[in-house]
C-alpha cells in the first residue's frame, strides 16, 4: 500500500486577495498622490506614510467587498467560479463604500482634499481617481486571483 501523499494546505482566499490588492492600491495611491491637496506640502515619508495609511482604508473596502460577494454566493473561493451576482455585489459593495467614504472624508470631516487637477464627479464631487481605482485595482487582482484558480491542479484527477 502507498504511503498517502501530503498535500499542500491552501492558504485561505482571503490571504491572497488581500496581498494582490495591497500591491495594487499601495502603488495606485502613490501615483494619484500629486492629485491631493495636502500630499504637495509633506516631506517624502510622511507622503509614504499618509499613502500607506490610505492602502490599509482601500484594504478594508476591497475585504469588506470580498466577504459580501462570498455572502451572496455562499463560497469563500468565489472568484474561481465567480458568477454575475458575485461580481456585481463584489464592486457595488466597493464602489459605493469608495464613493461614500470620499464624500465624508472631503466634503463632511475635511480629512483631505484634492488639488485643483483631480477631475470630479458631478454632485458629489468625488474624485475620479479613487473611483478608478476602485475599478482597475481590482479588476486586475480578480483576473489574477482566477488565473491562479484555474491553474490550480487537482491531484485527485489525472488526465488521460
Amino acid at each position: 500500500m502507498p504511503a498517502p501523499v501530503a498535500l499542500p494546505r491552501r492558504l485561505p482566499p482571503e490571504l491572497d486577495f488581500l496581498v494582490l490588492s495591497f500591491l495594487g492600491h499601495f502603488a495606485w495611491e502613490i501615483l494619484q498622490s500629486p492629485l491631493f491637496a495636502s500630499l504637495s506640502q509633506v516631506d517624502h515619508f510622511s507622503g509614504i506614510a499618509i499613502c500607506l495609511k490610505a492602502t490599509l482604508g482601500d484594504l478594508a473596502i476591497a475585504l469588506a467587498a470580498f466577504w459580501s460577494a462570498a455572502l451572496v454566493s455562499k463560497d469563500r473561493n468565489w472568484v474561481a467560479n465567480a458568477g454575475s451576482t458575485a461580481i456585481v455585489v463584489f464592486f457595488a459593495t466597493g464602489l459605493l463604500a469608495t464613493v461614500g467614504l470620499e464624500y465624508l472624508n472631503t466634503e463632511v470631516l475635511g480629512r483631505w482634499s484634492y488639488d485643483g487637477v483631480m477631475p470630479t464627479l458631478p454632485v458629489l464631487g468625488t474624485g475620479l481617481s479613487p473611483i478608478l481605482q476602485w475599478i482597475f485595482v481590482p479588476l486586475l487582482v480578480l483576473w489574477y486571483m482566477r488565473r491562479l484558480a484555474v491553474g490550480t491542479v487537482d491531484l485527485g484527477h489525472h488526465a488521460r
